[in-house]
């Protein structure tokens, strides 16, 4: 349960809309829902500090957790942001997957080392993982955006800026959104990027779609924000007229003759139209290996035109990490917020490249999120025992179990993707009792609703017997008890040991041996999968005994046994097998050791697919 709820905005008035004209535009399926939500305020749960990477002075924030869970936090906290890019689903009906690489065994990096042999790309063995899916019914995915814009702009401050980057499947209806929140008095510009070198193609019949838009609003206009004009170079120099303004208007500058004077342009200033690389991953200088990555040019354009150094810039869809590594590299503070724990790790590693300094944050909602949204409701359905698909039911319940003497029970599952259901409410229950029952079959004697959180058990049970208007038994059922048996840990072998090698007098971990189940089953499943499409000979992937070319990142903590994690010590293994150290980028493979300076208290070892694992020493 969150520990309260923070307001949308400060002084609501008891007795009207949180908004004055909400149901004029939000006229749709599920409005009424989205406004008890927003007069309820935001969930605040307990902040849990993951790691501190160096001293942090400026209080950067690298966050776990959802947008709007992540703003009650820092509106509790008095913080105040002022400048927010967001690049958030588009509602495109599309799922994202990262690659998967298997790194090279240690022992093989050894022998392609000595042999002096280069690495083939292609040789590398890899897999596709679900990142997340951007899978919106249209009603639903503005609630929930609308839910998340009143959030963020709760803390952003009155001469703050936000963009708020999409694609033509949503970007005209959000639109609406943000003029009914942000007041349209407050709309500055639509940037339109350009894709100016995306390959098309011709099977439909319309203009290759080569853009994506973004909105651009203030806070409060005349409370006064931050923009700078910004310029580029022109492809080759044009002669131009000189002006001056006079009385608000355009005069030309002449001579003493009365002749115009001209003058060699060689810059031309950015207008809204945005011709940037559209190469993925973002640009060949900036491989994360992270879906929809956006190149650190766009981003350039956005921090140096609404913030100055020192500002406080925030992503609450953060990604890979592009937002917060551009404002530290310009000076800039920031906040980057996902919830999928490969963004994270993602960004964090990606700072630390650079030298960053921050603090990784958890929001404890109560749900462990097995790798992202997606993959735990997968996950989940496989979990609750007897879930099947029911194409017969209505898109409300997930599926139904079959009982032998109540014979179909349609089951409720929350969706991750959708802070508003994880509580179970009242709202939520009368929603149950009065639309999604009456739209079974009659024959139905019993409906399961799982819940993550509650408002009150004891309270809901009693509204659900005062409410006489269904026959229907409605069962209740914690999801938390099915999500703690989602995360199976790995197992790891190793050695510690006190070692003197040259100049370096320490400690060696050695990992002689690891298993990660979850690993192995993706790689079993891809390799059937693989197998019965392929049309010629495959050559499955294959993992070694000792398991090493599934390990992706390892740190010590010399510092402390237990509580918050400090890396005093650590390797990231690239998928070309050579190691980043403590952040710096060598051209040496991994020998299957760590090494530190003090003794070690705990490892920590990352699997390549993300889910991380601590072993005391």
């Amino acid at each position: 349960m969150p520990i309260k709820y923070v307001p949308f905005i400060p002084e609501p008035v008891e007795g009207q809309a949180v908004l004055g004209n909400f149901s004029r535009i939000l006229r749709y399926k599920g409005a009424d829902e989205v406004s008890m939500t927003l007069q309820r305020g935001m969930p605040l749960y307990e902040m849990e500090k993951q790691e501190t990477v160096g001293k942090n002075a400026d209080g950067n924030m690298v966050i776990r957790g959802e947008c709007i869970s992540a703003c009650a936090y820092l509106k509790e906290r008095g913080i105040q942001v002022d400048l927010v890019y967001i690049d958030p689903p588009f509602a495109s009906g599309a799922d994202y997957a990262k690659q998967v690489y298997i790194r090279r065994n240690p022992k093989v990096a050894e022998a392609i080392a000595q042999a002096e042999q280069e690495v083939d790309i292609e040789e590398l063995k890899a897999f596709e993982e679900k990142m997340y899916g951007d899978v919106w019914d249209k009603e639903k995915y503005l609630n929930w955006m609308y839910e998340n814009l009143m959030a963020i702009k709760s803390i952003m401050s009155e001469t703050a800026s936000i963009y708020v980057h999409l694609d033509f499947h949503v970007g005209h209806y959000v639109k609406i959104l943000m003029d009914e929140i942000f007041g349209d008095e407050n709309y500055q510009n639509d940037v339109y990027w350009y894709y100016y070198n995306k390959l098309h193609g011709a099977t439909k019949k319309v203009f290759p779609r080569a853009t994506d838009m973004i909105l651009y609003y203030v806070k409060n206009r005349d409370a006064g924000f931050t923009f700078h004009h910004l310029t580029e170079e022109r492809d080759k120099p044009i002669k131009k007229l000189k002006y001056s303004f006079v009385n608000g208007h355009i005069q030309n500058d002449k001579d003493e003759n009365g002749k115009s004077i001209t003058y060699l342009s060689t810059e031309r200033q950015i207008d809204n139209v945005w011709k940037i690389s559209m190469l993925q991953p973002a640009d060949k200088e900036e491989p994360v290996g992270y879906a929809t990555q956006k190149p650190e040019a766009l981003l350039e354009r956005i921090i140096g035109a609404s913030s100055d150094q020192g500002m406080l810039v925030a992503d609450f869809f953060g990604g890979s990490g592009v937002t917060a590594n551009v404002a530290q590299k310009m000076g800039r503070r920031f906040i980057h917020c996902d919830i999928g724990v490969n963004s994270i790790q993602t960004t964090r590693d990606r700072l630390r490249v650079n030298g960053t300094e921050f603090d990784v944050l958890e929001i404890k909602d109560g749900v462990q999120l097995y790798r992202n949204p997606v993959q735990t409701m997968d996950k989940i359905k496989s979990l609750i025992p007897g879930l099947r698909n029911e194409d017969s039911l209505d898109s409300f319940w997930e599926g139904a179990i079959s009982d032998s003497k109540l014979g179909t029970i349609p089951v409720y599952v929350p969706n991750l993707m959708d802070s508003s259901s994880k509580l179970l409410d009242t709202v939520l229950v009368n929603r149950v009792i009065h639309q999604a029952i009456p739209e079974l079959d009659s024959s139905i004697k019993k409906v399961i609703v799982y819940y993550i959180d509650i408002t009150s058990e004891e309270e809901i049970r009693k509204f659900i017997a005062q409410d006489d208007s269904t026959t229907v038994e409605i069962e209740l059922r914690d999801l938390k008890t099915v999500l703690d048996d989602v995360v199976i840990g790995d197992h790891a072998e190793f050695r510690c040991e006190q070692t003197s090698e040259g100049l370096f007098t320490g400690y060696t971990v050695t990992i002689d041996r690891f298993i990660s189940d979850r690993v192995l089953g993706k790689i079993m499943e891809y390799n059937q999968k693989a197998m019965l499409n392929s049309k010629k000979a495959f050559n499955p992937i294959e993992i070694s005994e000792d398991g090493l070319e599934l390990i992706e990142f390892l740190s010590l903590d010399c510092t402390a046994a237990e509580g918050e994690w400090h890396s005093d010590s650590e390797i990231k293994i690239d998928k070309l097998g050579y190691v980043i150290r403590n952040g710096q980028k060598t051209k040496f493979f991994w020998d299957g050791t760590i090494q530190s300076d003090k003794q070690p208290k705990r490892l920590k070892i990352r699997n390549i697919c993300g889910d991380e694992t601590i072993w005391e020493v």
